[in-house]
């Protein structure tokens, strides 16, 4: 692992290890040079690759031919900052462990370890790399639609941009509610070579895996948004039995009346507009008729999943998802006024209606007094037959 470099008399040591410190003599004729090798070695955990919320420890260690000194060490992330560790030196200074923060993907990069020591003159820095495998965004996010649209669901990696050269695995997975059952939709694998293998494993509804577009975003399709798509999708990354994961929360409005169909005059109807699942503090539903007025507007208590205004007129109603005083989404409801006919046919039907009742009403009491009459009839029959049994009936004379 050494060499001499012929012109300058060198001496070179390749790979160098903590057993290559040591007094080093050089003989030229009659002079000696002598040199201490003092060498010094950083290790990071788990090989410098990391998923969010996991803590690095750093081991620096060093060895001299001289008695090991003091060593004062200095942290700098990959934004320069400096880091303040937990640090463990031993009595003997020939070990430190030093245990860094709990990471996010923010840190990936190239940190440096700054060490300092006045006997012997130590001015040094060693640098190192921390990747950590996670999402650029990694808050949960909710997502608003409506029913019948089409809306797409992306989780963006940073593989590429920390040069994560290993595999690791992922899946997406969706639940209804935070407790109900986990279906998974889809697997894939990512390997050293930045390959992906994407498998689709669930036939619940339909969606489009899309292939194309910016490398490291994995994204899902639902063509046609139905209220029970609504939920939350987590997509999991898996790392050598490590995991991490970011949900997306799909919230679906949509709106109905009751009752259904044109508005006859004079009548009215409820129209509703509601969300599959409670809205945040900062968001609202809000019912408001187009060029209506101030008092055309209603709108959903704080944290509640729907709203309802009732209507006695026509017009087209609008049902808005307000967040943080911005409309997410929107959905209209056109009431439609019966025609004048249906009015009379409505009419007719309530008086068909009656009349038909108060005809049963009559033929069930008529139904029922010959009912009676009958069973008083069969009840004297039977007395009868019950004297002449008995012999008790009168004989004609001759």
């Amino acid at each position: 692992r050494s060499e001499v470099i012929p012109k300058s008399k060198q001496l070179k040591v390749l790979d160098l290890r903590l057993s290559d410190a040591g007094l080093y003599t050089c003989e030229y004729s009659s002079q000696i040079v002598r040199i201490s090798l003092h060498v010094l070695k950083l290790t990071i955990s788990l090989d410098g690759h990391f998923l969010p919320n996991e803590v690095p420890e750093l081991t620096l260690m060093q060895n001299s031919p001289h008695p090991l000194s003091n060593l004062i060490i200095t942290l700098f992330d990959s934004n320069n900052n400096i880091v303040n560790p937990k640090l463990s030196p031993d009595k003997t200074h020939e070990k430190y462990i030093l245990q860094l923060k709990q990471l996010k993907a923010t840190d990936s990069g190239t940190w440096m370890c700054h060490v300092r020591s006045d006997t012997p003159l130590i001015n040094h820095n060693i640098s190192f790399d921390v990747k950590v495998l996670g999402f650029q965004n990694p808050d949960l996010e909710r997502k608003y639609a409506t029913v019948d649209s089409t809306v797409t669901l992306s989780w963006c990696l940073n593989f590429q941009n920390i040069k994560w050269k290993e595999g690791f695995a992922a899946q997406l997975n969706w639940k209804q509610q935070k407790n109900a059952t986990t279906h998974e939709l889809l697997d894939f694998n990512i390997t050293a070579q930045e390959k992906q293998h994407k498998t689709k494993k669930s036939s619940r509804f339909r969606f489009e895996i899309l292939e194309r577009g910016p490398e490291g975003i994995i994204a899902v399709k639902l063509p046609k948004v139905h209220f029970n798509h609504s939920g939350q999708y987590q997509c999991q990354l898996v790392y050598k039995g490590r995991y991490t994961q970011k949900e997306i929360e799909l919230v679906v409005m949509k709106v109905s009346a009751n009752p259904v169909g044109p508005l006859p005059r004079g009548a009215e109807m409820t129209l509703i507009c509601q969300v599959s699942s409670p809205l945040p503090s900062n968001a609202h539903l809000r019912w408001e008729r187009v060029n209506g007025t101030q008092m055309d507007i209603k709108r959903s208590k704080p944290q509640e999943a729907k709203v309802e205004v009732n209507v006695s007129a026509a017009g087209l109603w609008t049902c808005h998802l307000v967040e943080d005083n911005k409309e997410k989404i929107s959905l209209n409801y056109l009431v439609e006024e019966a025609p004048s006919w249906i009015r009379y046919v409505v009419i007719g039907a309530s008086i068909g209606g009656s009349v038909l009742l108060f005809g049963l009403v009559c033929l069930w009491i008529i139904s029922g007094i010959n009912w009676q009459r009958r069973r008083q009839r069969a009840k004297r029959m039977a007395q009868a037959r019950q004297y002449l049994l008995e012999n008790k009936t009168c004989q004609c004379q001759q």
